[in-house]
């Protein structure tokens, strides 16, 4: 079964495509990774997939349901962690997640039952009524994924989540990634970190605003390096000569 089904999109600024009509689909339970450099077309994809911001063209369903028609009714089956950080430095935490919870209509004993769940399951040592300020950058971002995960949407889109986070704790914040794949939610992460994208199930590598390979991190060494062990060869070798490849179509 597919969570997300993308045929022929396109997605124009007047003039300019951001997105030039790209088809992917994503399975449940992936976790499937957009790879590209900044302006490739992540985020407005991920933008298209969430209902935030309408196709030029093309067609997106996600859950089943088509975003363009239903976008309210996909917004309940997602959750969605932008790469700007999400949280507001002059509240809590609790106060935070509890702003969240409300904009996804939560009531008092759901909230308080999915909040205790997930700051356990990011081991949170801190007191909730912590200023979010004062936390570090690592634990904010973890935060973050507590509030996407309030109403246990079926469906995450994570948008560059490690972003300036130290190594250990993204290294961390991909523990729980994997985590949750284990538990059937379909994750679909952008990053430009090449060792973080070795841990998805698939890869579509973008740019300038194109899918020029979607595989396995193997299959798309072997692809390019075929005469030598996928393990000796880095991603963004891979990635590199992709690029390489399309810009000369």
């Amino acid at each position: 079964m597919n969570s997300v089904e993308v045929q022929s999109l396109s997605v124009q600024y007047g003039s300019f495509t951001a997105v030039d009509k790209i088809s992917f689909s994503v399975i449940q339970g992936e976790i499937f990774g957009f790879l590209g450099a900044n302006g490739a077309g992540k985020t407005t994809t991920i933008r298209v997939l969430c209902g935030l911001l309408p196709p030029t063209q093309g067609q997106v369903k996600v859950g089943g349901i088509d975003v363009r028609s239903y976008p309210l009714e996909v917004k309940k089956r997602i959750g969605y962690m932008s790469q700007k950080f999400t949280l507001y430095d002059d509240l809590t935490v609790v106060e935070n997640l509890f702003f969240a919870a409300s904009l996804r209509k939560l009531d008092g004993a759901q909230f308080r039952k999915s909040m205790e769940k997930l700051l356990s399951f990011i081991h949170f040592q801190q007191s909730p009524h912590s200023m979010v300020r004062d936390l570090s950058g690592g634990v904010r971002q973890q935060v973050s994924l507590v509030a996407a995960l309030l109403h246990d949407p079926e469906i995450i889109f994570l948008d560059e989540p490690t972003a300036g986070v130290s190594p250990a704790y993204r290294k961390r914040f991909w523990d729980l990634i994997r985590l949750l794949a284990k538990e059937r939610k379909t994750i679909f992460v952008t990053t430009h970190y090449m060792d973080e994208a070795e841990n998805c199930d698939r890869l579509a590598f973008m740019d300038s605003g194109r899918v020029l390979e979607l595989d396995s991190s193997v299959n798309l060494k072997m692809k390019y390096f075929n005469s030598k062990d996928p393990e000796q060869v880095h991603l963004e070798e891979a990635f590199i000569a992709a690029v390489e490849n399309g810009r000369k179509k």
